[in-house]
């Protein structure tokens, strides 16, 4: 069986193995509020909530929840971009042995209203500014309650003043349109109402929250995560960076997504930590806030890195505070890894994960042996393996592409109400992710491509990934991803999409003579189409598939 064989580029300080809390989530942050009391547990807009607030804030809102008939086993949707509202919800629905549903505040009511059907949901907990979309919702579903709460309610003074000023002349903000009836509640007045509830008592299996597939790959699937799997990825990522009590992080990834949820919010909270909250990703608000409030430790995905690059005056931003950064979701450039590592002289520790399993499951080693443009080496109880493509039971050698597949104790349950789906990928303990990539004698690997991305051209497999890298070398492109289409004769072929930087024209001529020189004959897009802007998940994920979809859209209008 061909695991990570361990080797001495491991870094010697972080342990093989964990011993992890047999706690849930909610109580491991209750335990660090103990401890460390006036610590700065958030920081919003300038407003800073210690961890005592933050917990009395907790117990009064689960017992507000509780109040309006909320019971172990339950389950509530969460719709909110980062703001204490979202933290201050998901330890108070863990305190009271709630599942937790996180969905994103993007989502068509389409999308919702299949979340809300799927899980069974009883209530629902939302931006004020999503009641439009709510409105609509409420006539497709039934629910036992709706909790809206508004950004100013955690504004410090005076921002909280002038925020309805703000939203009332700002045209592009959507109007908040409330319907009330006995069912509609406020944040703010369950917090006064609400007296402080004890902790359920419950086991690590329970489920704690279930998270939507973000469809990249198909039908969107409810990952079901225990107590159990949360707490260990969090356990895992504190200690790949030693993160403790003098760490504040950044957190401008969506605490919806399995990466913010773990990296971004549990993992720094159960520890003592600091989170500093950014509702959105602007470039230019992210530079701001690290020269403002000197974070420790961020998080984010490469098209990030791209756009904070590409700001005109980044040479002005001193970034020197970061001492560690975790990179996911997507491969990144080393051409943009090497440019931010020179800006900020952080690590730049580019990992892998995907949220069956919470989110990371490996990682380049922080103090130990980094090798740029792989994912590193399994987190702490992490084993995995590169297995042929076929059957998934041949152990590849090292060098030889092959499927990935994990077992670790922050594996899902399982897909909500769909047991055969579950089958599919869970196979003996071991989760068939998908994925493709290549070990090395190390241990190492080097991720390849999604195994449904895989594209057969003239016979020959191409991995859009390694074309991507190519594009993204090219001194005129900002952004750029390949795609595999159906071709009438080869099979398929590839198309690729790129945006220029910013003062900067592109002829799809030149891409194409630039990959000549760059890639095999057969790996060379036939098209390339020039955007200014790619279609991205929440998180900042390039969604190959949408720009797939679009294709086959014009194909059919076209009778093709």
């Amino acid at each position: 069986m061909n695991e990570c064989p361990w080797l001495q580029c491991y870094d010697a300080e972080v342990p093989h193995s964990l011993e992890y809390p047999n706690e849930d989530i909610q109580a491991l942050v209750a335990k660090a509020a103990e401890r460390h009391p006036e610590r700065p547990a958030l920081i919003f807009m300038g407003k800073t909530i210690t961890y005592r607030q933050l917990m009395d804030l907790t117990a009064r809102f689960a017992g507000g929840l509780k109040d309006l008939g909320l019971a172990k086993g339950d389950r509530v949707v969460l719709l909110m971009p980062n703001c204490p509202q979202f933290v201050i919800s998901f330890l108070a629905l863990q305190r009271l042995g709630v599942t937790a549903v996180l969905a994103n505040p993007l989502n068509v009511e389409r999308e919702l209203i299949f979340k809300f059907h799927d899980s069974g949901a009883k209530g629902l907990i939302a931006l004020d500014l999503l009641s439009q979309r709510v409105n609509k919702i409420r006539k497709e579903v039934t629910l036992d309650f709706i909790v809206y709460t508004s950004l100013a309610d955690f504004l410090p003074f005076p921002l909280n003043l002038l925020y309805p000023v703000k939203r009332g002349l700002d045209k592009s903000m959507p109007k908040v349109v409330i319907e009330r009836d006995a069912s509609t509640h406020f944040f703010k007045g369950l917090l006064k109402k609400g007296r402080p509830v004890p902790a359920a008592a419950g086991s690590p299996e329970d489920l704690a929250v279930l998270i939507y597939s973000g469809g990249t790959t198909g039908v969107s699937k409810g990952i079901m995560l225990s107590q159990r799997a949360i707490v260990a990825n969090a356990w895992q990522a504190c200690s790949w960076v030693d993160m403790g009590l003098a760490d504040s992080l950044l957190a401008v990834l969506p605490l919806f997504h399995g990466f913010g949820m773990s990296v971004c919010m549990n993992a720094p909270l159960s520890h003592g930590g600091t989170v500093i909250l950014l509702p959105r990703f602007q470039a230019k608000e992210v530079v701001d806030a690290i020269v403002r409030h000197k974070p420790s430790l961020f998080a984010g995905v490469p098209t990030m890195f791209i756009a904070i690059k590409e700001l005109p005056d980044i040479d002005s931003y001193d970034l020197k505070s970061l001492r560690g950064i975790f990179v996911g979701a997507a491969p990144l450039p080393l051409a943009v890894m090497r440019e931010f590592e020179s800006r900020t002289g952080a690590a730049l520790i580019e990992g892998y994960g995907l949220t069956e399993a919470v989110t990371a499951v490996a990682c380049n080693p922080f103090r130990g042996k980094r090798k740029p443009g792989t994912i590193g080496i399994p987190f702490p109880d992490v084993r995995w393996r590169v297995v042929d493509l076929a059957e998934g039971k041949r152990d590849m050698p090292p060098g030889e592409a092959g499927e990935i597949i994990i077992k670790c104790p922050e594996l899902m349950s399982g897909y909500l109400n769909q047991p055969e789906k579950t089958d599919e990928c869970l196979r003996d303990g071991w989760l068939y992710t998908g994925d493709i990539g290549v070990m090395d004698e190390e241990g190492y690997i080097t991720l390849v491509d999604r195994k449904k991305d895989l594209v057969i051209v003239s016979g020959f497999n191409v991995f859009p990934s390694e074309v991507d890298e190519v594009l993204h070398d090219h001194p005129k492109v900002a952004e750029a991803v390949a795609v595999g289409l159906p071709h009438p004769k080869k099979g398929e072929y590839l198309k690729a999409y790129v945006v220029p930087k910013a003062g900067q024209s592109i002829e799809p001529n030149e891409i194409i003579d630039f990959c000549k020189e760059n890639l095999s004959a057969y790996m060379v897009p036939k098209e390339v189409e020039v955007r200014s802007e790619l279609p991205k998940s929440m998180i900042g994920k390039v969604l190959r598939r949408s720009l797939r979809e679009e294709e086959e859209k014009k194909w059919e209008s076209a009778g093709r």
